[in-house]
């Protein structure tokens, strides 16, 4: 049968249509499968986390986590230890495992990795091993001046909250002037181990056979002051104590009662990021989960 003008249009516009909805549809397939490889990517990035956080297997090996400037809140279903884990996931590239000496430095010290002050710079590991190490760090950090001293310093953002706080209370330092209650080099340090340890307690501590050392003087390159983030001070009075909390600081080394460690959280805070409120001789201490 001979095909009018008529006909021949109305097929050529079907063929037409049929190829622009296979193309279409296509297209659409193509997408599809290409957000279904990404989705199993990215799951496959975020599982051995997912699983770590989410069983009681801790700590856990290798966990890595994007660092961002955005306030980071854990995920409030995790348990304590889960929880600070979380957080201190993105500032540390690795944490370590339970038992060995660097696990026990992070219990003991670690409750500055949860800092969520975007002006404050975190070691890259928790345990210098000489003045040069310290020297590197110490150098690429911004200082400020603790107000109405000439020598101590500590990370800007630290002495900026210290400073709110001692414009509301009277609040001195431990020895009253001295640049060892603020910033230590790893000689200062060193000197204060020895003056209340040797090497034998040493190699104890990393063996985890002595503990109690830790919250009276910290091992060579492992103190908080180290990396500007801590102060001795002498703190009496309820008030004191309420300043100083109110801009981010707390006492996080147990029994060691003069030293004061800049967390950056609220109290109310605290308990989300893990922390444990442990009250030793009428003294608040919150220590780390660990």
């Amino acid at each position: 049968m001979k095909l009018t003008i008529r006909n021949k249009k109305i097929i050529t516009r079907a063929i037409r249509k049929a190829t622009f909805i296979s193309i279409v549809i296509l297209i659409i397939f193509i997408l599809v499968a290409s957000n279904e490889i990404t989705h199993h990517k990215l799951a496959r990035t975020a599982q051995p986390l997912n699983v770590c956080l989410n069983t009681d297997s801790l700590p856990c090996p290798n966990i890595s986590t994007e660092t961002t400037s955005k306030p980071f809140i854990p995920n409030p279903e995790l348990n304590e230890q889960q929880r600070f884990l979380s957080a201190i996931a993105r500032k540390l590239t690795t944490v370590p495992q339970a038992g060995t000496y660097e696990y026990i430095l992070l219990r003991a010290y670690g409750a500055v990795f949860v800092n969520q002050d975007v002006g404050i710079k975190l070691p890259p590991k928790h345990l210098f091993a000489n003045e040069q190490e310290t020297q590197e760090f110490q150098a690429t950090l911004t200082m400020g001046n603790v107000d109405g001293t000439k020598d101590c310093y500590l990370q800007k953002s630290a002495s900026d909250a210290l400073n709110k706080a001692r414009s509301l209370q009277k609040i001195p330092l431990k020895s009253g002037y001295g640049s060892g209650d603020c910033t230590r080099t790893f000689s200062t340090n060193l000197r204060f181990w020895r003056k209340y340890a040797n090497n034998q307690i040493l190699a104890k501590v990393q063996q985890g056979k002595e503990t109690k050392i830790l919250g009276v003087v910290a091992p060579p390159g492992t103190s908080q002051h180290l990396w500007g983030l801590a102060i001795d001070l002498r703190v009496g009075s309820k008030e004191q104590r309420k300043a100083l909390n109110q801009n981010g600081w707390f006492q996080t080394v147990q029994n060691d009662v003069p030293h004061w460690t800049y967390v950056g959280l609220t109290e109310e805070d605290l308990p989300l990021f893990g922390f444990k409120k442990q009250i030793t001789g009428g003294i608040t201490y919150w220590i780390t989960p660990l």
